[in-house]
C-alpha cells in the first residue's frame, strides 16, 4: 500500500495527518484532545480509529485513537508512519502498582515489560521496549513545569485486562500471580496495555514514541488499606502530552537551525 493510497484501517492518506501524533485508546477522547489544537478538523473515523488534525505552534499535528491493546495500537502506528508521521505520544490510563503511585497522578513510561504478544512480532524478547529519549524528556519536563504529581519508570503491559484484575480464577493463575509479585519487587509503577508494542514497533520503524498515563486506581494500595479516590479525569495526562508535542516541535525546529 503506497502512502498516497487510503490506509486500510485508519482510512487516512498522505496529507491527512501531521508528523506529530497523539495516541489515546478511547475514540471518545479524540475530540477532547483535538480541542487543544488550533483549527482542529475531524479527518476520519473507522472501527476504533478516529482521527483529527489541527496545528500547534503552526505545525500540523494529529490525534488518532487506537482502541484497547497492542495489536490495534501498532496497526495505527504502522499506517500513520506510512503517511508521514514520525513522532508519537501515547496518552491514556493505567492502574498503579507501586504504593506511592496514587489515583490522579501522571505516570511516564521509561520502558515497558513485554508481558504481551504484539511486540514479539517486531523484536526478539531480549530486546527492551523503551521510550524514545527525546519524547521521554519532553514528557518529564512538561509534567514538572505544569506542577503535576508525576512518576517516571517502568510499566507493565499485558494483553488481558481481566488476567490482571482477576488472576486467581485463570487456569494460569500460578504464572500471573508469581509474575505480578515480581513486578512489585522490581518497583514497576503501573500496568497498562499498549506501550510495549508501541515502543518495539517504533524501534522497528525508526520513529519516536513515548507514553504518559493518568492513574485511575491502584489495586495494591487498595489491598494494603491505603486511602485513594478512583479518578477518571484524564486531562492531566492529555495536557502533559500536548505540551510535550509543543516542546518537541520547538526542539526539532532548533535542530534544523
Amino acid at each position: 500500500m503506497h502512502e498516497h493510497e487510503l490506509q486500510f484501517h485508519i482510512k487516512c492518506k498522505a496529507g491527512d495527518v501531521g508528523r506529530y501524533v497523539l495516541l489515546p485508546g478511547d475514540p471518545g477522547r479524540c475530540e477532547i484532545i483535538a480541542s487543544h489544537f488550533d483549527n482542529p478538523v475531524k479527518v476520519q473515523s473507522n472501527r476504533e480509529y478516529t482521527t483529527y488534525t489541527g496545528t500547534l505552534l503552526g505545525e500540523k499535528v494529529s490525534v488518532c485513537s487506537t482502541g484497547i491493546g497492542g495489536p490495534s495500537a501498532v496497526i495505527a502506528m504502522e499506517e500513520l508512519t506510512k503517511i508521514g508521521a514520525d513522532t508519537f505520544v501515547r496518552v491514556g490510563t493505567c492502574g498503579g502498582i507501586k504504593l506511592d503511585v496514587k489515583s490522579g497522578d501522571v505516570v511516564i513510561a521509561t520502558g515497558a515489560i513485554r508481558h504481551e504478544g504484539a511486540s514479539r512480532e517486531y523484536a526478539p524478547i531480549e530486546f527492551p521496549a523503551v521510550s524514545d529519549y527525546e519524547v521521554l524528556t519532553a514528557l518529564v519536563d512538561s509534567a514538572k513545569d505544569m506542577g503535576y504529581v508525576w512518576h517516571a519508570g517502568v510499566v507493565q503491559c499485558k494483553d488481558s485486562f481481566y488476567g490482571q484484575h482477576d488472576p486467581a480464577r485463570m487456569p494460569v493463575s500460578y504464572e500471573l500471580q508469581a509474575k505480578w509479585e515480581a513486578w512489585k519487587r522490581l518497583g514497576v509503577l503501573a500496568s497498562e496495555m499498549e506501550s510495549a508494542a508501541l515502543f518495539c514497533c517504533a524501534s522497528a520503524l525508526g520513529v519516536r514514541c513515548g507514553s504518559a498515563f493518568h492513574v485511575i486506581w491502584n489495586q495494591e494500595r487498595d489491598a494494603a488499606g491505603l486511602p485513594q479516590d478512583e479518578s477518571h479525569d484524564v486531562s492531566s495526562a492529555v495536557r502533559v502530552g500536548v505540551e510535550a508535542i509543543k516542546r518537541l516541535i520547538q526542539a526539532d525546529r532548533a535542530k534544523q537551525g
